[in-house]
């Protein structure tokens, strides 16, 4: 599968002029891929003013599904998006055949009050390019390892003292794509790049991080930082910190698989109930 990072500025809370940016750099990308990522409220910038900006009649859901169609890939970023009387951080996930899927932030950035006007998402989704299982995620959920817990699907079972069960090597992963779309200031790019780094490790997948760079209405200045890495916890992208650049890479399921064949550490992994 071949994944596309668009790394660069918002213009805050204009959506036209980002739509049109946004354009501009998908029309831009020559080289066939399965995937293009854009960063967290792509639209807006990290806005707490969804009264105001927040959309209701998916205009940027119908641009989505238009680009989609044209580069005859999946597009993903989150927007600011009114539901009734709720407001969510949203991840819409498109693909080139019109068909969309949705994932609402669950882990609301309360140092800058979203969880006071966004409703936090309760389900996480799990999309599917070619042979890459893939679950997309925002921004503050990458602080939260049990949310993020790649879980093991097994097909046979062993049973075990305690009613406890042994996982065996017949089964699935739920994922192996770890996604992040993201507006995650620069002060804060160290714990960005590590605990990305962590979960490709711990969850024993492909982890692509996509952070916007420049000011934001706040005065908050964003580096990027836009990562891919692969299971191993090794950085394979070349995206420069503080520079607009488009980046393509190539995921290989053969190596992912390879690698949690000879080093299946997830097997001896603890047992977590969400509850």
């Amino acid at each position: 599968m071949k994944v596309t990072l668009i790394q660069t500025h918002l213009f805050w809370e204009d959506r036209e002029k980002n739509i049109l940016h946004f354009d501009t750099l998908i029309d831009s990308i020559k080289e066939e891929t399965d995937l293009i990522v854009l960063p967290e409220m792509f639209t807006t910038g990290f806005t707490m003013k969804p009264e105001i900006f927040a959309e209701s009649g998916g205009e940027t859901l119908t641009w989505l599904k238009i680009k989609a169609k044209e580069k005859k890939a999946v597009i993903t970023g989150s927007v600011s998006v009114a539901e009734g009387e709720n407001y969510f951080n949203r991840l819409f996930w498109v693909e080139p055949s019109g068909n969309f899927s949705t994932y609402d932030k669950r882990h609301l950035f309360r140092m800058a009050k979203e969880d006071e006007h966004y409703t936090p998402g309760t389900k996480k989704i799990i999309t599917k390019i070619k042979d890459l299982k893939i679950c997309p995620l925002i921004c503050y959920d990458l602080r939260f390892p049990v949310w993020s817990r790649n879980r093991w699907r097994s097909a046979v079972s062993k049973p075990l003292a305690g009613g406890k069960v042994q996982k065996t090597q017949k089964g699935s992963w739920e994922y192996d794509v770890l996604l992040y779309v993201a507006n995650w200031p620069e002060v804060r790019s160290y714990p960005w790049k590590q605990l990305l780094i962590a979960r490709a490790i711990e969850n024993q997948c492909y982890v692509i991080g996509v952070n916007r760079i420049g000011k934001d209405g706040n005065n908050f200045e964003h580096s990027g930082d836009s990562l891919v890495i692969n299971p191993r916890g090794e950085i394979i992208s070349k995206t420069k910190a503080n520079q607009e650049s488009i980046e393509t890479i190539f995921l290989d399921k053969n190596y992912l698989e390879d690698y949690k064949k000879i080093f299946p550490v997830g097997l001896d992994a603890d047992s977590l109930d969400m509850g």
